[in-house]
């Protein structure tokens, strides 16, 4: 799984796993966000709009277990 770990200048960190890689923004589509995740698409980069969104209500869900 691939995900956008955050921005720095002109590249995005990537986070697959447990190592990290940097790739251009220009690769990624312009609404990428920290936290999106990624498929690899020939030499671009697509947003996986529906694993986004479970990940985030996973830690949505969490964090709310953590305060309650």
């Amino acid at each position: 799984m691939l995900i956008i770990d955050r921005f720095e200048g002109k590249f995005a960190v990537i986070e697959d796993g447990d190592s990290h890689f940097e790739i251009e923004r220009s690769l990624l589509p312009d609404n990428a966000c920290e936290g999106d995740i990624l498929v690899k698409n020939n030499e671009h980069y697509e947003i996986d709009e529906n694993a986004a969104e479970e990940r985030r209500k996973k830690i949505i869900d969490l964090q709310k277990d953590l305060w309650s």
